[in-house]
């Protein structure tokens, strides 16, 4: 394929942990199993920055929350940022979303010639925090742990409702693609709000984990043995005012898993219509970040620990095999624009990520970067993955330096040992030189104060969200009366002639 079709699948809050080389022995996830089989599996994948939106606008653009300035989950993406969706686009693709992006501001389309479905949350700045009242939790869109106390089974959720659409919509793209009345070569996006939070599962899919030993609640720290920023996260999830049981742990836990079984239906039902059209595409799979599920205390995400910092990222049609070089959900905008022959030449100077298919073949990756500017920090957190390492700087705490192959769990922070005193040198050295701390603070501070007075601004008198309204068009679907029957017939029919 000169111009090959794309198809990423996308999930929210997958932990990558849980994707050691594919999907772990222990997941019910036979779609994703199988995909795995014939993909490059970067096993060390880490998100640009561990929240929805910034983590979105850096995977579809290659640029960290510091170039994009979607430092948050209310942070405008600005429509004079390429994505991939306008190389592709601008290349002569068709571009298509169906699911989740979570953009924030009025341009609700950042290159897509096409959205299937609305976004689940809403693209306003009302979730826009305040370092100006360090500590202050804003209760009605904050994090707590009502997502574990109230986990269990339902048929029906706000995120089963969401999912459940986003799948049809694309599986209906899909077979409408086939029918090849658009020659272009496209881009699908398919993107789902599941395993994300609250940990509320379909019984078929809980039952698939009774008894299953990962259920068990992980080891924690006491709050006195957190990093600051720990200890920060703890509080803004409203953690001392919540009663966890390890009962409720475990069913927490139990809802997330089932949900990963329940993410792979829905992508076994996409891959199967992909199949039966006899459509060959580049397969992505990835999430935006993972979800801490009880570690060390702390759950969902917005730290740069494993569970929450790392993601699965597979992709078919590049070769198989096992990739253990830690890379970034920003390097798959370059990857992308690589396969399909589109230089990014013009914008390269203001990209962070690299191309992935050199990577795959044995080469080298520079150092992971990665951001964090939003609830439960007061200044900007930055972290570089370099081999083994593991680096961790904020100015308004300690630094951190793990190393991941003596200690996967970062149970121990080696940044006041004197042993590890070169190591530190070289990464804070790595960190100077990428980011000026202050600089971004300042810039941080700035954005948020901005947006509160935009906000309140527009919630005063008539309101009009920028949420995206997707467009049926029901004069043409099906037939009508400006339609000749026999045509359209035949035009709609793939395979023909069979």
């Amino acid at each position: 394929m000169s111009r090959p079709n794309i198809l990423i699948l996308m999930v929210d809050q997958l932990n990558g942990t849980l994707f050691p080389d594919g999907p772990a022995d222990f997941l019910h996830a036979p779609n994703l199993k199988r995909l795995a089989e014939r993909s490059v599996r970067f096993t060390n994948t880490y998100t640009g920055s561990p929240l929805c939106a910034p983590a979105r606008a850096s995977f579809m653009s290659g640029q960290l929350p510091s170039r994009t300035r979607v430092y948050d989950n209310a942070a405008e993406f600005a429509s004079d940022i390429p994505t991939y969706a306008h190389h592709l686009r601008r290349a002569g693709y068709q571009t298509c979303l169906s699911g989740k992006m979570h953009f924030v501001g009025p341009d609700q389309m950042h290159g897509l010639e096409e959205r299937l479905t609305t976004d689940i949350y809403p693209a306003d700045f009302g979730w826009t925090p305040d370092y100006r009242k360090p500590g202050e939790r804003i209760d009605w869109w904050y994090h707590n742990l009502g997502s574990v106390s109230g986990a269990g089974v339902a048929e029906i959720t706000n995120q089963l409702e969401y999912d459940d659409d986003v799948a049809h919509q694309a599986t209906q793209k899909l077979y409408d693609l086939s029918r090849g009345h658009d020659p272009r070569p496209w881009c699908l996006t398919v993107s789902f709000t599941h395993p994300h939070d609250p940990y509320v599962a379909r019984r078929k899919y809980w039952d698939l984990y009774e008894n299953c030993p990962q259920t068990e609640p992980p080891e924690t720290i006491p709050y006195d043995a957190m990093d600051p920023h720990s200890q920060r996260l703890w509080d803004a999830c409203d953690t001392n005012n919540a009663t966890i049981t390890d009962d409720m742990i475990r069913r927490a836990r139990r809802g997330y898993f089932a949900n990963i079984s329940y993410v792979d239906d829905k992508i076994g039902e996409i891959l199967d219509v992909l199949e039966a059209t006899r459509q060959e595409a580049i397969i992505v799979f990835t999430s935006d970040h993972g979800d801490m599920l009880g570690d060390r205390g702390l759950w969902f995400k917005m730290n740069f620990f494993e569970g929450s910092a790392r993601v699965p990222l597979m992709i078919a049609g590049i070769g198989k095999g096992r990739v253990d070089t830690p890379v970034s959900t920003i390097d798959v905008t370059p990857t992308l624009c690589d396969l399909a022959g589109i230089s990014m030449a013009e914008i390269m100077p203001w990209t962070d990520g690299t191309t992935l298919l050199p990577i795959a073949q044995g080469e080298a990756r520079q150092p992971v970067p990665m951001e964090y500017a939003a609830e439960g920090s007061i200044a900007p957190l930055v972290a570089v993955r370099d081999g083994r390492w593991k680096y961790i700087r904020c100015d308004a705490d300690p630094e951190q330096l793990y190393d991941l192959v003596t200690d996967p769990g970062e149970r121990t922070n080696l940044a006041e040992d004197p042993a590890h005193a070169d190591t530190l040198a070289r990464l804070r050295d790595q960190a100077d030189h990428r980011w000026n701390l202050s600089q971004y603070d300042a810039q941080v501070r700035e954005s948020q104060a901005r947006r509160w007075i935009v906000y309140e601004a527009l919630r005063q008198g008539g309101y009009y969200p920028w949420d995206y309204q997707p467009l049926k068009k029901a004069s043409e679907a099906y037939m009508r009366n400006h339609m000749d029957l026999n045509v359209l017939e035949t035009s709609k029919r793939f395979p023909r002639g069979e």
